[in-house]
């Protein structure tokens, strides 16, 4: 039997390099700046339970995947550490691990990510609105299918990697489909329920029409993990 940790990732600007200022921006806009510094507050939480989580446990000979890391060794702790420096707290969390003795391993196609981030670096940097929706046009109509080709390179890098008796720890985007893809030989352990995070970030947009809801997956998100 594999064992894989399943972290749904929920990303902060300090992800999102050059794009971050534009959808800090787009968020402020979207939802006004004293709604979005506690979404961005609730997010830092979240992440500080994921930390203690892994505090908690013992990482040693852990292999660890992570969503858009497309090289492993020297070069991809490289990667982490820089976006680490940028204010990270996925990445914060993947260093402390690697110094426990866990090892960063490829997880993505490069050109996959790379084609991702140019289709919203092109939105985000459009100089007309014209130019803007004909991005955004594009970007929704290929989205799912780069996921589905993201997702079916990932499950397979897992599936190669990981031996019989050993634990991964996957830290992926929420919207991601991996669990249901990896070859019945997995015990997964999610650290936070993959449907409710991603239900938060379905209704950030709606959270005035849906106040309960959105406040109970709120502290949800912030709980302890048991």
């Amino acid at each position: 039997m594999k064992t894989l940790i399943y972290v749904p990732v929920i990303h902060t600007s300090a992800d999102l390099g050059s794009i971050a200022k534009d959808v800090t921006k787009r968020g402020i806009a979207d939802l006004g700046e004293k709604f979005w510094e506690d979404h961005i507050k609730t997010v830092d939480s979240f992440w500080d339970t994921i930390s203690r989580y892994f505090d908690s446990i013992d990482v040693y000979g852990i292999k660890i995947y992570q969503d858009g890391m497309v090289a492993e060794g020297e070069v991809g702790e490289e990667i982490v550490r820089e976006i680490a420096r940028a204010g990270s707290k996925n990445h914060e969390i993947i260093l402390r691990l690697l110094k426990k003795g866990a090892f960063l391993m490829k997880t993505e196609e490069f050109n996959l990510v790379k084609m991702e981030r140019d289709t919203l670096i092109a939105i985000t940097q459009a100089k007309s609105i014209f130019r803007k929706l004909t991005a955004f046009v594009k970007y929704e109509f290929t989205k799912n299918s780069r996921l589905r080709k993201r997702d079916k390179y990932i499950v397979k890098r897992i599936n190669e990697t990981l031996e019989h008796g050993e634990t991964g720890i996957l830290f992926i985007g929420a919207y991601h489909n991996i669990k249901d893809k990896l070859s019945k030989n997995f015990r997964i352990i999610e650290t936070k329920n993959v449907e409710k995070v991603r239900e938060y970030q379905r209704l950030l947009p709606f959270h005035s029409k849906n106040t309960e809801r959105f406040k109970e997956l709120s502290e949800y998100l912030v709980s302890e993990i048991n």
